[in-house]
């Protein structure tokens, strides 16, 4: 085994050198052996000075990126779809509330709705001029052409929508959305079952729950409610325990 293993280790070592090159680059080095000198580094200074160049390369981005925000904010309002048609005190519309024609249509249900243009709908907790929010309505207004002439080619579409992972969600025709008696939109597109199934994989989940005597009354109740949200977001190819 040993000659074996040594006539394999020449035998590679020759078919190596033949094709790499190794020796025509040995001699190539030695050429310029003479113009060539050894630099010590040191790695930690190296290291924070690369660390200092990309601190100061993240702040201009950053910078960058906040500026286009406030640009966006100051010159792009689009349609939100709880402030529609709403007005202030003195009869003006309000900011993100412009006018917004809505006409009742038999093919949905006889709402009143704009089949010309879609609005966004922004959850009650959230922002609705976050920059983040405010950019992606702006670079998604697109839609609009592709939900109109979706709707032209088939008019057997219902509705067509689009939900974001920064929150917001552009509906298609444009309704005006009511708020509860508390005066709160709940929805939240990425809470959905067609917004989760597209947007994860399958998962295989184990809920472990303490139902210790320390869980007893009010932190059991949050307890049960914790675990019937997270199965909430649970889709039809997930699987899923509950241990006690």
């Amino acid at each position: 085994v040993k000659l074996w293993a040594s006539a394999f280790g020449g035998e590679i070592k020759s078919i190596a050198a033949k094709y790499s090159g190794s020796q025509l680059l040995q001699k190539k080095y030695k050429e310029y052996e003479k113009d060539v000198a050894i630099e010590e580094i040191d790695g930690l200074q190296l290291v924070k000075k690369l660390a200092k160049n990309m601190e100061e390369m993240f702040h201009k981005k950053s910078e960058a990126v906040r500026n286009a925000g406030c640009l966006f904010l100051l010159q792009y309002e689009y349609f939100n779809a709880v402030l529609i048609n709403e007005r202030d005190e003195e009869g003006n519309y309000l900011e993100l509330g412009k006018e917004f024609i809505l006409v009742p249509n038999d093919h949905f249900n006889n709402l009143p709705v704009n089949i010309s243009l879609s609005d966004v709908q922004v959850p009650t907790n959230m922002y609705n001029k976050d920059p983040a929010i405010v950019n992606g309505v702006y670079w998604s207004e697109s839609l609009n052409k592709v939900f109109v002439d979706n709707f032209d080619r088939d008019p057997s579409l219902i509705w067509q929508y689009f939900g974001s992972a920064k929150g917001f969600f552009r509906q298609y025709p444009g309704i005006k959305w009511e708020p509860d008696e508390n005066g709160v939109i709940a929805f939240d597109c990425r809470n959905r079952k067609w917004y989760i199934q597209a947007a994860t994989s399958p998962k295989d989940v184990v809920i472990l729950v303490d139902v210790s005597g320390s869980m007893k009354g009010l932190r059991l109740t949050i307890a049960k409610q914790t675990v019937s949200s997270i199965l909430d977001t649970l889709g039809d190819d997930d699987f899923f325990n509950i241990i006690a």
